[in-house]
Protein backbone atom coordinates (compact mmCIF):
# COMPACT_ATOMS: atom_id res chain seq x y z
CA UNK A 1 0.00 0.00 0.00
CA UNK A 2 1.15 3.37 -0.51
CA UNK A 3 1.87 5.70 2.12
CA UNK A 4 -0.86 8.39 1.09
CA UNK A 5 -3.11 5.59 0.95
CA UNK A 6 -2.68 4.03 4.57
CA UNK A 7 -2.12 5.09 7.88
CA UNK A 8 0.09 3.18 10.91
CA UNK A 9 -1.75 4.03 14.25
CA UNK A 10 -1.68 1.49 17.58
CA UNK A 11 -4.74 1.07 19.97
CA UNK A 12 -3.52 0.86 23.20
CA UNK A 13 -5.62 -0.07 26.80
CA UNK A 14 -3.70 -0.66 29.99
CA UNK A 15 -5.56 -2.42 33.53
CA UNK A 16 -3.22 -2.27 36.63
CA UNK A 17 -2.34 -6.35 35.68
CA UNK A 18 -1.75 -6.24 31.81
CA UNK A 19 -1.11 -4.07 28.76
CA UNK A 20 -2.36 -4.14 25.33
CA UNK A 21 -0.94 -2.50 22.48
CA UNK A 22 -2.56 -3.31 18.87
CA UNK A 23 -0.62 -2.24 15.77
CA UNK A 24 -2.91 -1.76 12.83
CA UNK A 25 -2.63 -0.20 9.18
CA UNK A 26 -5.69 1.66 8.41
CA UNK A 27 -6.93 3.01 5.32
CA UNK A 28 -6.24 7.25 5.23
CA UNK A 29 -9.04 8.98 6.62
CA UNK A 30 -9.98 6.58 9.33
CA UNK A 31 -11.19 7.61 12.57
CA UNK A 32 -10.90 5.75 16.40
CA UNK A 33 -14.19 4.07 16.15
CA UNK A 34 -12.21 2.23 12.78
CA UNK A 35 -9.23 1.94 14.89
CA UNK A 36 -10.45 0.29 17.78
CA UNK A 37 -12.99 -1.77 15.63
CA UNK A 38 -10.15 -3.24 13.91
CA UNK A 39 -8.30 -3.84 17.00
CA UNK A 40 -10.70 -6.08 18.13
CA UNK A 41 -9.56 -4.96 21.64
CA UNK A 42 -12.94 -5.07 23.08
CA UNK A 43 -13.09 -8.62 22.46
CA UNK A 44 -9.55 -8.79 24.45
CA UNK A 45 -10.92 -6.95 27.21
CA UNK A 46 -14.98 -6.72 27.07
CA UNK A 47 -15.20 -4.22 30.07
CA UNK A 48 -14.54 -1.86 27.48
CA UNK A 49 -17.43 -0.31 26.34
CA UNK A 50 -16.12 2.26 23.35
CA UNK A 51 -18.92 3.92 22.93
CA UNK A 52 -18.98 5.70 26.88
CA UNK A 53 -15.44 4.89 27.00
CA UNK A 54 -12.65 7.97 27.49
CA UNK A 55 -10.48 8.10 24.52
CA UNK A 56 -6.92 9.87 24.06
CA UNK A 57 -4.74 10.31 21.32
CA UNK A 58 -1.31 10.70 22.70
CA UNK A 59 -2.82 12.36 25.88
CA UNK A 60 -5.55 14.63 24.62
CA UNK A 61 -9.13 13.91 24.70
CA UNK A 62 -11.02 12.92 21.83
CA UNK A 63 -14.22 11.10 20.04
CA UNK A 64 -15.15 8.49 17.85
CA UNK A 65 -15.83 10.22 14.96
CA UNK A 66 -11.95 12.08 15.66
CA UNK A 67 -9.96 11.26 12.61
CA UNK A 68 -6.35 10.02 12.65
CA UNK A 69 -3.08 10.53 11.87
CA UNK A 70 0.00 8.29 10.57
CA UNK A 71 1.66 7.14 13.58
CA UNK A 72 -1.25 8.15 15.92
CA UNK A 73 -2.02 6.53 19.24
CA UNK A 74 -5.27 5.97 19.76
CA UNK A 75 -5.52 5.41 23.93
CA UNK A 76 -8.76 3.92 25.85
CA UNK A 77 -8.61 5.22 29.69
CA UNK A 78 -9.99 2.79 32.39
CA UNK A 79 -12.65 5.15 34.64
CA UNK A 80 -11.07 6.59 37.67
CA UNK A 81 -11.30 4.94 41.02
CA UNK A 82 -10.89 8.50 42.93
CA UNK A 83 -10.86 12.19 41.73
CA UNK A 84 -7.22 13.00 41.88
CA UNK A 85 -8.53 16.74 43.55
CA UNK A 86 -9.48 14.12 46.26
CA UNK A 87 -6.93 11.82 46.81
CA UNK A 88 -4.35 14.89 46.99
CA UNK A 89 -6.52 16.31 49.74
CA UNK A 90 -6.68 12.77 51.28
CA UNK A 91 -2.76 12.54 51.20
CA UNK A 92 -2.33 15.93 52.45
CA UNK A 93 -5.01 16.08 55.30
CA UNK A 94 -2.83 12.62 56.04
CA UNK A 95 0.46 14.21 56.43
CA UNK A 96 -1.22 17.28 58.48
CA UNK A 97 -2.61 14.95 60.79
CA UNK A 98 0.63 12.97 60.95
CA UNK A 99 3.09 15.82 61.73
CA UNK A 100 4.87 17.09 58.52
CA UNK A 101 8.66 16.68 59.13
CA UNK A 102 8.67 19.56 57.02
CA UNK A 103 7.80 22.01 59.56
CA UNK A 104 10.73 20.35 62.09
CA UNK A 105 13.33 20.29 60.19
CA UNK A 106 13.65 24.32 60.08
CA UNK A 107 13.67 24.46 64.10
CA UNK A 108 17.08 25.38 65.96
CA UNK A 109 18.76 22.38 66.80
CA UNK A 110 18.66 22.52 70.46
CA UNK A 111 14.52 22.70 69.92
CA UNK A 112 14.27 19.51 68.45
Amino acid sequence: MSASLSIDVEVCYARADAQTLIALVLPSGATVRDAIAASEIARRHPEIDPATATLGIFGKLTTLDAPLADHDRVEIYRPLIVDPKLARQRRVEKTRRAGSIEGRKWLPKDSR
